[in-house]
């Protein structure tokens, strides 16, 4: 009889006696999933349907679900014989997978650990890897987002860290440590909330002769649970610290894993979003990238939609600038709010934070901003001062919808002013006070503007929030002649580019040369102009045909303005049109919303 092996550790597949099946359609594959996730037992046809179709099953969807069940069988058993037994079985309600445990990989890594459990090194080694080498990715990857998926995808997860540590433990057991550190590296970084990791590679650094490292990895991990989470680190971590530092020989005991304190990785996932928001507002943005996704994703994994609702919303670092620091990391977080706004209905704070967290995330698109009056909304109504805080800072990033909106920025600012002092948030009142800076610099009042720079300025010297008076000496270069700032490193999606930016729009307003540079992720928009001024004229136009339309962000106005210059130099009729249309609602306004770039008058611009 042919041997069926069925995989879900990464893509579902199926396979006979080695060779691939074709199982080309998502819905049978997911049929597959879903049986392999009963464990052997049976699953209602109903059941099938809802977890199909997600509880909005079309009309025939049983029809349908037999028919998958039957491409199944034909994929599984090709040549088995009309009415003999099926490895997918129908029974009394619906259908189940008969397969030995051995036949399934997500079965069979399940017995790695009872197997390796007080086994001799030379047992436990080869057990526990060969049960890790079963994943191809994560469990049930193509299924990811499907709630049936969910519950198999954290316990297989979990799984997978276990076995991963134990295989370490063994490792070490054997007096082979360089193997281990290759092993735990990576584990480390991809669940930084796993304490057991960080004291496993802690302690093969230490037995490979690099106690630097091995001290360096302690003290990262003190980070982590101390200083980010708020939680001392557990006994464990200190104690090997000690030993370190004395360089004493650590001895373990057998079955060493099981003696270990393990803390609450729930209770470290409810304190991330305070130390990440102390974090980020006293300056350390790399520290809070870097944490903020493991957090993120290890809240999803306890399914448990409150929580991840509190750690996906929960960093109170309301952003100013519209471009953001890690685009990557902006967009999980959309995607992992979004997936968890569905199941917090019943819940109007989460869901305002979430919403919030969305028009916050997905800056410079302009397209989120029904998330931000939603969230604002629901502030209101729950008279939540902080969390109108947050969702007014989500109005402001999505303020962008087309040119000459500084007006309405400057009240989004105003009332964030109002709202934070009432609530006592320094980070916020600094945020607002931020928003009506470079709004009151495009509405042509720079007095005001000033008093708002000294008022951050002194708030920012106050609370210990260095990155506040960037953007206060930016203004001030550009207004009053100041020396030109440092970009901070810090904040790569300010910095990138906007030196070469600044000192550009400087010479194109004093009639200067035009200077080049690392214009950053602002060359499509000054090139031609560079070019234009050049004598490349074809260049130029070609330049301006294929620049992209640009972002709803605080450089709108500057950037259409930019490209209004380079069309006219090269008679560019076409983008010489689009680009006044865009402008004229900015007439009123000077192009220097940002606060940091100034081109002047919009209605000096369209003028012929």
């Amino acid at each position: 009889m042919s041997a069926v092996e069925v995989r879900v550790l990464g893509p579902v597949s199926a396979a006979v006696d080695g060779a691939a099946l074709p199982l080309r359609k998502p819905r049978v594959r997911e049929v597959l999933g879903v049986l392999v996730a009963a464990q052997g037992r049976s699953v209602a046809t109903g059941a099938l349907v809802e977890d199909l179709w997600d509880g909005a099953a079309p009309a025939g969807a049983v029809g349908a679900v037999r028919t998958f069940v039957g491409e199944l069988r034909r994929a599984l058993e090709p040549e088995r014989p009309p009415r003999t037994p099926s490895l997918v079985v129908t029974t009394a309600t619906g259908y189940a997978l008969h397969l030995p445990e051995q036949a399934v990989d997500a079965w069979r890594v399940g017995e790695a650990a009872p197997d390796a459990r007080g086994a001799a090194p030379a047992v436990a080694v080869p057990t526990l890897t060969g049960a890790l080498a079963q994943w191809r990715g994560d469990a049930y990857e193509e299924f990811a987002d499907r709630p049936w998926a969910h519950p198999e995808r954290v316990r297989l997860a979990a799984l997978r860290g276990d076995l991963v540590e134990r295989l370490a433990d063994a490792l070490l057991a054997s007096g082979r440590a360089p193997e281990a550190v290759a092993l735990l590296d990576p584990h480390v970084t991809a669940h930084p909330w796993r304490e057991e990791g960080w004291r496993l590679l802690a302690t093969a650094l230490h037995r490979a002769d690099r106690p630097a490292e091995a001290l360096d990895v302690l003290r990262r991990g003190r980070r982590t649970f101390a200083d980010d989470l708020g939680l001392d680190p557990g006994p464990a971590l200190v104690a090997l610290e000690q030993e370190i530092l004395h360089r004493r020989t650590h001895t373990w005991r057998d079955g060493g894993l099981s003696a270990l304190d393990r803390r609450g990785t729930r209770a470290r996932l409810e304190a991330s979003a305070a130390v990440l928001t102390s974090l980020a507002v006293s300056g350390d943005l790399t520290t809070v990238r870097a944490q903020r996704l493991a957090a993120v994703t290890a809240a999803e994994q306890l399914d448990d939609p409150l929580l991840s609702a509190r750690v996906i919303g929960g960093l109170e670092a309301p952003g100013v600038w519209t471009r953001s620091d890690d685009d990557g990391l902006a967009r999980a977080v959309v995607a992992a709010a979004t997936r968890t706004l569905p199941r917090v209905a019943g819940s109007p704070h989460a869901r305002a934070r979430l919403l919030a967290t969305v028009a916050l995330e997905d800056r410079g698109t302009a397209a989120r901003e029904t998330h931000a009056r939603e969230a604002e909304r629901l502030a209101r109504d729950l008279h939540d001062d902080r969390l109108l805080c947050l969702a007014l800072g989500g109005r402001y990033m999505q303020r962008f919808t087309r040119t000459g909106l500084a007006g309405d920025r400057e009240r989004i600012g105003a009332e964030l002013v109002a709202t934070a002092r009432r609530a006592e948030s320094t980070t916020f009142e600094i945020c607002g006070r931020i928003v009506r800076m470079q709004a009151l610099c495009a509405l042509d009042r720079l007095d005001d503007a000033a008093a708002e720079a000294d008022a951050v300025d002194a708030l920012a010297a106050a609370a210990e929030r260095p990155l506040a008076s960037t953007f206060t000496a930016w203004f001030r270069h550009t207004f009053a002649d100041a020396p030109e700032p440092v970009a901070p490193d810090e904040m790569p999606g300010f910095s990138r580019g906007i030196v070469a930016l600044s000192r550009l729009t400087r010479a194109l307003r004093a009639g200067d040369d035009l200077p080049d540079g690392d214009l950053g992720p602002y060359e499509p928009w000054v090139r031609p102009l560079l070019l234009a001024r050049g004598g490349h004229r074809d260049e130029a136009r070609r330049a301006l045909a294929s620049a992209p339309p640009p972002p709803h962000d605080l450089l709108l106005e500057v950037t259409w303005t930019l490209l209004l210059t380079a069309a006219r130099e090269v008679d560019d009729a076409g983008t010489t049109a689009r680009a006044k249309v865009t402008l004229l609602p900015a007439r009123e306004e000077l192009a220097a919303g940002s606060g940091v770039v100034d081109l002047g008058s919009v209605t000096a611009c369209l003028q012929p």
